[in-house]
């Protein structure tokens, strides 16, 4: 299998993409770009594993929620480009992204600053029978706190 490379948006690829997989990996994206909290229990397993969790989240499906809601209520125009993508096998799915937005309300313990943020990350996921039942995530939190947070650390 070869490797992609793209600049589309999660809800580009969601429409475009003909793998199950690969749409049901693109839609997990497109969730926090809209919002759709119910959205969870089409693409999430309910018995998902998080292998990144954060210790003070709430596990599976539940963490993915709060995720959800967390970037929901922190930020607006929220854009994620899926930058590289890779199907695997065994119905892996390996995903480079970037996330634009607007922080406009409270998130990660700040106030909203109106600052524009911008933060890569990466998803390696497993998908079965159409559902996530495994994710590895990482973002770029640190770098997400110092967009933030910028005009506050310039006072």
């Amino acid at each position: 299998m070869t490797a992609i490379k793209s600049a589309n948006t999660s809800s580009e690829m969601v429409r475009s993409t003909t793998s199950p997989a690969l749409r049901t990996a693109f839609r997990e994206l497109e969730l926090y770009d809209t919002g759709d909290v119910t959205g969870a229990d089409e693409v999430f397993a309910p018995n998902l594993i998080d292998h990144n969790a954060s210790p003070d989240a709430a596990s599976g499906i539940d963490g993915m929620r709060a995720s959800i809601v967390a970037v929901r209520d922190g930020f607006t125009d929220t854009e994620h480009r899926i930058l590289f993508y890779r199907e695997l096998s065994d119905g892996w799915v390996v995903i480079h992204w970037q996330m634009t937005a607007t922080h406009t309300g409270a998130a990660f313990g700040f106030p909203a600053s109106g600052n524009q943020v911008a933060i890569d990350g990466n998803d390696i996921m497993r998908v079965v029978d159409g559902k996530i039942t495994e994710i590895y995530h990482v973002e770029e939190l640190l770098k997400l706190t110092q967009q933030i947070s910028a005009d506050a650390q310039q006072a």
